[in-house]
């Protein structure tokens, strides 16, 4: 019993891992991003996903195929989730034009994630993931910790994971959307 355990523990630890360093830049693969191109074999194609937004409307990633996505994972209860909401507004202010925020909202009840999108003005696609602990999808994209953003190509693939409130955030957001 003991052995099958660990075995499962060492299967679930090995694909939390790779899923947390699934970071590729432009540099990397930026030719997987130009139309008729093949993908690199470096690239991971997101998990999609769905969720009701405040309306009741089912949302899921796939809906916005065709444009950079930055899946925000964050929470109302976390500090550098919401420190972080300015510069988010700014870069979303920046790129709209070619980009989508959508944030995911984690272990929040749903009273107090509708009136944190309204107190911080929160503009872009707002989800509310019922699970409590965030179930299959924090999984799927390795969220270990809030925030967690995640940029998105338009086709479809992970360019970018990145954990906690980092201004290096931005700077690779900018670099793939030249």
């Amino acid at each position: 019993m003991k052995t099958k355990l660990l075995i499962a523990l060492t299967i679930m630890a090995v694909g939390l891992t790779a899923a947390a360093e699934v970071t590729t830049t432009a540099s990397d693969d930026q030719a997987a991003t130009k139309p008729g191109t093949v993908a690199s074999p470096n690239l991971v194609a997101a998990p999609d996903f769905t969720f009701k937004d405040r309306t009741g409307k089912d949302v899921s990633l796939s809906d916005f195929r065709g444009k950079w996505v930055i899946i925000d994972f964050w929470g109302s209860w976390c500090r550098w989730c919401i420190k972080g909401i300015p510069s988010l507004k700014e870069a979303y202010a920046k790129y709209k034009d070619n980009l989508e925020v959508v944030g995911v909202a984690v272990n929040d009840p749903y009273p107090v994630w509708e009136a944190a999108i309204d107190r911080y003005e929160l503009p872009w696609v707002n989800l509310y993931d019922p699970v409590e602990g965030g179930g299959m999808v924090l999984m799927q994209y390795g969220v270990q910790g809030f925030p967690t953003k995640v940029i998105v190509d338009p086709e479809g693939y992970v360019r970018n994971i990145t954990a906690g409130d980092d201004p290096a955030f931005y700077d690779t957001l900018a670099e793939l959307l030249k």
